[in-house]
């Protein structure tokens, strides 16, 4: 199972210094991708900008959207735009992972209907995929620039319902599950390959899945702050993220073991604290070589 390391973005004060120092250094520590998560009404940082600057500071490491709410961005064509533009500038490495989104006050804000989101978005990854076969043919008139990839980037979709589960069977090279433990990524992801093959899909599907994780003396207390502020509105759920999260060498360590015997294809741990100190001390936790 490969491992990656989501960008401090969503944390409150991180620097575009730190940000880019981040990107080198986890590339350095051997990480497999780098990942975003997103949101409209938080501090968190727009995805596609963020890697777009971390595309610009490496040159091996994967970039992946883990995920884009696409719902709230209604210009789908403009949205293939800049995932091939990301796409271009670095080399090929992109990652494009979808999801509807859940929270109320990202709709409302951001002026889009939440109900029907979800056949919004598989009506997107048709037209995504349209518009960089366009590009890439020559045909006219075309969203340029033409992605790297001869399909476009990698696409996956995110969410548990049955519904997005037979979305991403039925429309994208693989699945992600969240940041909720490695029992339920279990079940989501042979629910989706019972889905892949329901849809006469070759092949197998990416299986990927995100987790949270901090390190150091005040890991606990940074998790906890964290992810209570990041899941103000889920209820009790978040206690249920809560203790899946690692915040200390022997939980991270048994977290992963427990991902790669679930079938992950990658798993992308998510900051709970911005120091740099964080990637090279999980890399070291984890036996990564750069």
């Amino acid at each position: 199972m490969k491992v990656g390391i989501g960008l401090p973005t969503s944390l409150a004060g991180a620097a575009g210094a730190d940000v880019v120092a981040w990107a080198r250094l986890a590339e350095q520590a051997g990480f497999s991708t780098l990942g975003t998560i997103d949101r409209l009404v938080h501090t968190s940082w727009e995805p596609l900008t963020t890697l777009a600057a971390a595309a610009a500071v490496t040159e091996r490491i994967g970039l992946a959207t883990s995920i884009l709410i696409s719902p709230l961005r209604t210009n789908t064509a403009l949205l293939a735009k800049q995932a091939a533009t990301v796409d271009r500038l670095s080399g090929g490495r992109l990652t494009l992972g979808l999801a509807v989104g859940s929270r109320q006050d990202d709709f409302e804000v951001g002026q889009v209907e939440k109900t029907g989101r979800g056949a919004r978005t598989g009506t997107q990854v048709v037209e995504l995929r349209r518009h960089w076969a366009d590009a890439q043919s020559g045909r006219e008139p075309a969203v340029g620039p033409a992605p790297v990839r001869p399909d476009g980037p990698e696409l996956i979709l995110g969410g548990h319902s049955p519904a997005a589960l037979r979305r991403a069977a039925r429309l994208a090279d693989g699945w992600i599950g969240g940041g909720t433990g490695p029992v339920m990524f279990a079940q989501g992801a042979q629910a989706l390959r019972e889905q892949w093959a329901a849809e006469g899909r070759t092949g197998a599907p990416r299986l990927v899945a995100l987790a949270y994780f901090a390190l150091g003396e005040d890991a606990g207390k940074q998790t906890e702050g964290y992810l209570r502020s990041y899941y103000r509105d889920a209820g009790p759920f978040v206690d249920h993220i809560l203790r899946g999260a690692a915040d200390n060498p022997g939980k991270l360590r048994g977290l992963v073991g427990r991902y790669t015997e679930a079938g992950c294809d990658e798993l992308l741990l998510m900051p709970c604290a911005g120091d740099l100190a964080q990637v090279t001390a999980a890399a070291g936790v984890l036996g990564l070589q750069g």
